[in-house]
């Protein structure tokens, strides 16, 4: 069942919303060559922490970090360790955080240092794809609507749609009904209505949309080593449009 959120609801997950996207802008300036995941891990620890809240991540499944690092070809969570940033690698930090019992979930990828072209078309066109996905959000479209229009600007842009991970409902648990996949037909699949909170997330490869797990268990990689981005926001659905709840 897809909740619609009370006001105390949405408050709370507004509070959320802004020490995910505000723990983004305070990592920012990290994301450099020679540190590594596990010190970025550490200092979105410690932030979320003084902001009275709890890392949502921590813990779930069994996830040993705060935050997913997914370098170059890792699509999505991979785990903080030892491994340091080099010049060149692109980075995918998800970062989730619960306030009061009530989550807030948006990864964005950036850039270490100088990077290729490749992987610079590849970052300016996911996240666009997110703001794509997002621009037809308000009461009462269909989750095939958001998907239909993710996957038409990856295929222009000759990007692959990874499809065995998708967008979410958000609440009083990080992840909720419903799905919200990157691919799809207008017109289909659940209603969207307002005063409920999606997290849209396209995950877009240079390559092959294939991907596979590895032997950790967690972390997930493109099939043919290629780069993969992801951009993600949770988002309030209102009567006539969307409310960016993870604003960094």
């Amino acid at each position: 069942m897809i909740s619609i959120k009370s006001a105390r609801e949405i408050d709370l997950l507004r509070i959320a919303g802004k020490i995910t996207g505000d723990t983004h802008k305070y990592l920012a300036p990290f994301i450099k060559p020679g540190i590594t995941t596990k010190q970025l891990d550490e200092l979105a620890y410690n932030y979320i922490i003084s902001q009275d809240a709890t890392p949502s991540f921590k813990g779930y499944d069994g996830f040993p970090g705060t935050i997913c690092t997914s370098i170059n070809e890792e699509v999505v969570h991979g785990i903080p360790k030892n491994r340091k940033l080099k010049n060149g690698d692109i980075i995918s930090i998800d970062i989730g955080a619960c306030y009061k019992g009530y989550h807030g979930d948006s990864a964005w990828t950036y850039p270490v240092g100088e990077i290729s072209q490749d992987k610079q078309y590849l970052l300016i066109h996911t996240e666009q794809a997110l703001f794509e996905g997002l621009s037809v959000i308000k009461d009462h479209i269909r989750v095939g609507d958001i998907g239909n229009k993710i996957e038409a600007y990856a295929k222009a842009h000759n990007l692959g749609v990874v499809k065995e991970l998708v967008g979410h409902g958000v609440g009083s648990n990080v992840h909720e009904e419903p799905d919200i996949p990157n691919y799809g037909q207008s017109g289909t699949g659940p209603v969207l209505k307002e005063g409920m909170v999606i997290a849209v997330e396209p995950m877009l490869n240079l390559g092959t949309p294939d991907v596979f797990i590895l032997d950790d268990d967690w972390t997930i990689i493109t099939a043919d080593n290629q780069p993969s981005a992801h951009f993600e926001h949770t988002v309030l659905i209102t009567k006539d449009g969307f409310e960016i709840l993870t604003k960094r």
